[in-house]
């Protein structure tokens, strides 16, 4: 379900967002950048996601590793 939101914001950054992003666009541009900030469930089932990718894991832990072995040198 969406909701309806009025904001203000400088002329300039609505010049911005309507040229770079597109005039259909800004809503959900806007909504993107906002999400991680204030939607714990998104961070959270982002968390489950990248620990489910075994490749990205795996790399994960060999540079974990290598800082490890930098570290008590």
């Amino acid at each position: 379900m969406q909701k309806k939101l009025t904001i203000t914001i400088d002329e300039q950054v609505y010049k911005g967002l309507y040229e770079v992003i597109g005039p259909r666009r800004i809503s959900r541009f806007i909504e993107e950048i906002v999400r991680p900030y204030v939607s714990r469930n998104d961070l959270e089932l982002a968390y489950k996601e990248m620990a489910s990718d075994e490749k990205r894991e795996s790399e994960a832990m060999e540079w974990v590793e290598a800082l490890t072995g930098d570290v008590s040198s």
